[in-house]
């Protein structure tokens, strides 16, 4: 082979442009046919237009205040119930109160009226056994034929009667009741106290302290005592405790805390003088 003769190619002949083109329309057909065929029907277009309402700021400012507005207004409401609740609350605690204090001022007062009613029926019956009693010694006296003059001496000392009896029996009504510093009864009582709520049955109105009481009335002896008396010790115008003088030489007094209202004999605890308002 000469050196000059053509070397023969080893690339592939060259296709042709028409060749290429018709092969590229053909595929773009074939393509094109399947995905026609393999898509869904087109959906018919929407032609019905759905107009919105314009929300204005105008809008939504009203709508926002009239929100606001309504949950005030039920906070305010809410606020009123409750302290309208409240106030209910402490009226009902306050009437509940008044009455448990009106029911003990009744009940005391009551207890009062009893022991005062109580202690009226016993004057009255120690005045009957007093009268009678009066009567048997008269008798008795008069009936005496000694013929020596006078008695020996000896005196005959009555039992209370009047306002005295009254006095007494109200004073031995109270025996068992507490002793309270600056009780004045019905079920307690410190020694003035009883004092004068004794002596109120006569109808006669005491001092309401010990050295005061002590200094009514006059004073008379520890041996020419009487019922109805008031013991005090201490110094008359300044006594420290007082009691009521019953007769057969005892005392109803209320003594201290421990003891209460005791009747017992003056023998016990010698007061320093009597008075008698009587």
């Amino acid at each position: 082979m000469s050196h000059t003769a053509p070397i023969p190619s080893h690339r592939k002949p060259r296709r042709s442009s028409s060749k290429l083109a018709l092969r590229a329309g053909v595929a773009g057909g074939v393509l094109s046919t399947i995905a026609v065929a393999a898509s869904p029907a087109q959906a018919e277009p929407v032609t019905e237009t759905i107009e919105m309402p314009t929300l204005t700021n105008v809008d939504l400012s009203g709508a926002l205040s009239n929100a606001v507005a309504a949950s005030a207004e039920a906070t305010e409401q809410s606020a009123l119930a409750q302290d309208l609740r409240a106030q209910e609350d402490a009226a009902a605690a306050a009437a509940a109160k008044d009455a448990k204090k009106a029911k003990a001022e009744a009940e005391r007062k009551a207890e009062a009226e009893r022991k005062a009613k109580e202690a009226e029926e016993k004057a009255r019956a120690e005045a009957e056994r007093a009268s009678r009693t009066s009567e048997r010694t008269t008798l008795s006296a008069s009936s005496s034929d000694n013929g020596g003059g006078s008695d020996s001496g000896s005196s005959y000392s009555a039992p209370a009667t009047g306002s005295a009896a009254a006095i007494v029996a109200f004073a031995r009504a109270q025996v068992g009741d507490a002793y309270v510093m600056g009780a004045t009864g019905p079920n307690a009582w410190d020694c003035s106290g009883l004092v004068q709520a004794a002596y109120r049955q006569a109808g006669i109105d005491l001092p309401r302290v010990s050295g005061a009481q002590s200094s009514m009335g006059t004073s008379v002896s520890l041996d020419n005592l009487q019922p109805g008396d008031i013991l005090y010790w201490g110094s008359r115008s300044g006594s420290y405790h007082v009691a009521i003088y019953v007769g057969g030489g005892n005392f109803v007094g209320a003594q201290n805390p421990s003891k209460g209202v005791v009747e017992q004999s003056i023998d016990w605890d010698r007061p320093s003088g009597a008075v008698r308002i009587l």
